[in-house]
C-alpha cells in the first residue's frame, strides 16, 4: 500500500516515529506488529486499519492460490495483540469468501475478552487440546475435532498442557 501511494520507507519513519528497518520488517512480513503499531501506520497512509489487515497480496484472476509451507506468513488479526497466532493459508489471492489460516492458541487469555465477528467459522484442531468457549458453552476440543458456528456468538480458546493449533476459516458475508 505505501509503494502504492508513492510513499518512501523515509516517508513513512519520518511520519509514524518507527524506523526504516522496522518498517521493513512488517512489509516483508519478518515482524508481525502490534495493533497499536498498525494503528500509527494506517493514520500515516491516510487510511484505516482493517485495510492494512485485510490487504490482499495477489491477484483476483487466479482461478487457483497454492502457498507452499516455506511461503506461509504471519497474519495480524484481531487476536494478535491478546498473545493468538495465525499464519495465511491463502493470502495470495484477491476477492476471497473465506478466510483460511493456522493458528495458535495462547495458553493465558484475559478473562474479559471475547471475539464476535460478522459471518461464520470452522476450526479443525490439529494438535493438542484446546478449552474452547462459544455462546454459553464451554467444551474441551482435541485433535481431529471441529466446530462450525456463528461468529456473531462471543467465542474465544486456549491451549491446555502445551501449544495447541488449528486450521480455522472464516467465511464472511457476501460483499464483505
Amino acid at each position: 500500500m505505501r509503494a502504492k501511494l508513492g510513499i518512501t520507507l523515509d516517508q513513512l519513519a519520518a511520519a509514524t516515529g518507527f524506523s526504516k528497518g522496522y518498517l521493513s520488517k512488517i512489509e516483508n512480513s519478518h515482524k508481525v506488529p502490534p495493533i497499536g503499531t498498525l494503528a500509527r501506520i494506517a493514520a500515516a497512509l491516510s487510511t484505516d486499519i482493517t485495510a492494512l489487515l485485510n490487504a490482499p497480496t495477489g491477484a483476483p484472476d487466479k482461478a487457483m492460490s497454492v502457498v507452499r509451507a516455506s511461503e506461509r506468513r504471519p497474519v495480524v488479526r484481531g487476536g494478535t495483540a491478546f498473545g493468538y497466532d495465525y499464519v495465511g493459508l491463502a493470502d495470495n489471492r484477491q476477492g476471497k469468501a473465506m478466510e483460511p489460516f493456522l493458528f495458535t492458541f495462547p495458553s493465558r487469555i484475559d478473562k474479559y475478552v471475547f471475539f464476535e465477528h460478522e459471518g461464520e467459522e470452522f476450526m479443525f484442531v490439529l494438535a493438542g487440546r484446546v478449552e474452547w468457549q462459544c455462546g454459553g458453552e464451554k467444551l474441551v476440543l482435541e485433535p481431529g475435532d471441529s466446530v462450525y458456528f456463528d461468529a456473531r456468538l462471543p467465542h474465544r480458546g486456549r491451549a491446555l498442557e502445551g501449544e495447541a493449533t488449528a486450521l480455522v476459516v472464516t467465511v464472511g458475508p457476501p460483499g464483505a
